[in-house]
């Protein structure tokens, strides 16, 4: 597992930011159906569990895939702290609220990609989901408040799998 650095955070913030400015459809229009605006955000928050999730998975393709981003993720941040700002680049977060996925934890992320990726291909809300898990592989191992929600979403996915997987058997 690959922890994140500051440019991987700020770049997982920044992709938050952008989302949040591209979303905001105004004060009044979100008072007169707060419900079809907050709806929007889903697929975004969505997206944003999965790469939390994802971003915790001890090894496999997945595991692979959501450091290989974070790694690239980080690197690109701490370039862009470095030379962009003048800033300097470390390590943001060290783990503490790390919870591995059981067994039927994973299987449940596996099903997730699944969802993740046909939905990406099919719906018109593609590039929402694929910047959302982009931004939870960024902050689903910091430290701060994104990192300690990786907590509960192990629990729920390790939960809901041993009682998918429960019934099952």
């Amino acid at each position: 597992m690959i922890w994140a650095t500051l440019g991987g955070v700020t770049i997982g913030l920044a992709l938050l930011i952008r989302h949040l400015i591209q979303w905001w459809p105004g004060l009044k229009p979100l008072q007169s159906a707060p419900l079809r605006y907050a709806g929007a955000l889903l697929p975004f928050l969505a997206a944003w569990c999965y790469g939390a999730l994802a971003i915790l998975t001890v090894g496999g393709l997945i595991g692979w895939f959501a450091d290989t981003a974070l790694w690239i993720t980080n690197w690109l941040g701490d370039v862009a702290l470095v030379w962009g700002v003048g800033g300097q680049a470390g390590v943001a977060s060290r783990g503490t609220a790390y919870l591995p996925l059981t067994q039927t934890g994973g299987a449940i992320v596996l099903l997730m990609t699944v969802a993740l990726v046909v939905a990406s291909k099919k719906s018109a809300r593609g590039g929402d989901l694929k910047s959302g898990a982009w931004c939870g592989f960024c902050l689903g191992s910091s430290a701060g408040i994104a990192g300690f929600a990786a907590v509960p979403l192990a629990q729920a996915a390790n939960t809901i799998g041993a009682t998918v997987y429960g019934a099952i058997a």
